[in-house]
């Protein structure tokens, strides 16, 4: 079902609105991601009370990036949470991506649970292709780059990436329909775009090829946020048919 695909972006400064958020979302969405500001907003403890409140599967959006032993250890101490999803930085390099993906594994067979989908962010959807040139100094171009970067973590071991929907055909036809595709910049038609600058609309995101579709302030600004969620769900089922 189109609902399954869709990820709820819980980038909130509280841990009682993600909480409500989970409550409303719960059975509607298939699942919460948990970034950066709510994490430091309410600490490590918040998995354990996001899944109480309804929320089965939980993307932990870390962006790991650092040398391969450190990286390592804090993947495993991730994984022993029970999360479904976390991710790292391609850019820290096949080694890095291949401990990761091993620490993953290895941690979650001890302490005999699920392991977690170990994917690797390619370009960052508030890059676009002349920030990509003139500021960080690739002269490869976007869509070369981030193919490059898909490449680079299937074959150490991670189970897919994030990318922005403009790059899914490409990924696809280079890493295989079994390579996970998680896009951000996914915005319905008429929405603000806020800072992304690489967006497409949840429907023509799924029917790229999109496996999850990441979407935060359509949902949780609206009015009405389970509605929201069922129009996306909707169009998107739309769409494919």
């Amino acid at each position: 079902m189109s609902k399954d695909r869709i990820i709820v972006a819980l980038d909130v400064d509280s841990e009682e609105k993600a909480v409500e958020l989970v409550k409303k979302l719960a059975g509607e969405v298939g699942a919460f991601k948990v970034g950066l500001e709510l994490f430091n907003v309410a600490g490590p403890g918040v998995f354990l009370t996001l899944r109480a409140a309804g929320a089965e599967k939980i993307f932990y959006d870390a962006k790991f990036h650092d040398i391969p032993n450190t990286v390592a250890s804090a993947v495993r101490a991730a994984a022993r949470r029970g999360i479904w999803m976390l991710n790292v930085h391609c850019s820290g390099g096949s080694e890095m991506m291949e401990a990761a993906a091993d620490a993953a594994r290895e941690e979650a067979e001890k302490v005999g649970i699920e392991p977690p989908k170990v994917i690797g962010v390619t370009i960052l959807t508030s890059i676009d292709t002349m920030m990509l040139s003139e500021q960080l100094r690739v002269a490869s171009g976007l869509v070369n780059q981030v193919v490059h970067l898909a490449r680079l973590a299937k074959s150490s071991g991670l189970d897919g990436v994030v990318a922005s929907p403009q790059e899914i055909q490409y990924i696809r036809e280079s890493a295989g329909r079994d390579f996970l595709i998680v896009t951000p910049g996914v915005r319905p038609a008429g929405a603000d775009v806020g800072d992304q600058k690489r967006v497409m609309t949840p429907a023509d995101a799924a029917r790229a090829g999109a496996d999850y579709l990441v979407i935060g302030r359509p949902i949780t600004r609206a009015a009405d946020p389970t509605a929201a969620a069922n129009a996306i769900a909707a169009e998107v089922d739309g769409r494919l048919s």
